[in-house]
């Protein structure tokens, strides 16, 4: 065998191993965001949904900060060119104040939705953004695939099965989730828009503050903050800024360097998943058969409204 021939095939391994280890890196990732349904919810029970959102992603803002710092410096050695940072820095504030604002809209509407409805169900219908993003997209003008629309029409009646009840009524929390993950739809886009243009890590730590100062703001007017509040509430808090958004953000940001869109797509969806578990083993929540089998279809249609197959090359996956 010759050596070329060998080359060949360790690079193929190596690039295996790399994609295995981005994609178990994207399912821990998955698990963190699906376990802070929990932890959100019970930072509900001690602390107003501004305060308990605007302390977290303060948090979460700061813990980038060492990580656009790192980076920059990497930048810096190898380009000494200051001007475009500064220049960079400038053209963020705007996408980041607009992106956060939105943020701030999504999560609050989720956090507030937790309080009137269980982790695994507000964890399902989030994760029917996955779904939105094809269908707000058609409106901008993009393409929306055969697969899209199977996916929309299981989730449609996922949802039907998990929320709404016999007499045609959907309650307030799942309706509150419902409207949020249009919003976290309409996130998704934003930032898919405006992360090819400027620096993905700053825009996410500038969407962070904008959120954490828009939901203090919020809880300044509308709740009453108070410490003891903050203490009972702490580790959901530290789950929800820290690993939520600082460690988990960053195993995303490691892992897709490496793993197929398509693939993280699918990895990423678990979330959900992540999220019944968390709340049936730290919450000790039930669902009825009828919710269950709502959130398998609900499930079903995220990734199928994924995965994307060639009409040429039918035996073949695209990335």
């Amino acid at each position: 065998m010759s050596s070329t021939v060998l080359e060949v095939i360790k690079g193929r391994i190596e690039m295996t191993n790399k994609r295995l280890r981005a994609n178990i890196l994207l399912l821990l990732t998955a698990a963190i965001w699906g376990f802070a349904f929990a932890a959100q919810r019970v930072g509900s029970q001690y602390v107003g949904a501004f305060t308990f959102n605007g302390v977290r992603f303060a948090l979460g803002s700061i813990s980038l900060i060492p990580l656009i710092v790192y980076f920059d410096k990497k930048k810096k050695s190898d380009s000494n060119n200051d001007s475009d940072n500064e220049v960079s820095a400038k053209k963020i504030i705007v996408p980041g104040v607009l992106i956060g604002t939105i943020l701030y809209i999504g999560s609050t509407l989720q956090q507030i939705g937790l309080s009137y409805t269980t982790a695994g169900k507000a964890s399902f219908i989030t994760g029917l953004y996955m779904v939105a993003v094809p269908i707000i997209g058609m409106f901008l003008g993009h393409k929306i695939e055969k697969n899209s629309w199977l996916g929309v029409c299981l989730a449609v009646i996922g949802l039907y099965l998990l929320s709404v009840n016999e007499d045609f009524s959907i309650s307030y929390g799942d309706l509150l989730e419902v409207i949020g993950s249009i919003f976290w739809a309409v996130h998704i886009l934003a930032i898919d828009y405006f992360s090819n243009k400027v620096d993905s890590l700053k825009l996410s730590c500038i969407q962070c503050a904008t959120c954490s100062f828009l939901s203090l703001i919020s809880a300044l007017i509308f709740e009453q903050i108070t410490m003891s509040g903050i203490s009972n509430a702490l580790i959901p808090i530290l789950y929800g800024g820290l690993l939520s958004v600082g460690v988990a953000y960053t195993l995303q940001v490691v892992a897709q360097k490496n793993a197929k869109p398509s693939h993280a797509a699918i990895i990423l969806s678990m979330e959900s998943v992540f999220g019944a578990i968390g709340g049936a083993l730290i919450l000790g929540e039930i669902m009825s058969i009828r919710g269950y089998i709502g959130c398998i279809l609900i499930l079903g249609g995220i990734l199928v409204s994924q995965i994307k197959l060639s009409p040429k090359q039918p035996c073949s996956a695209q990335s």
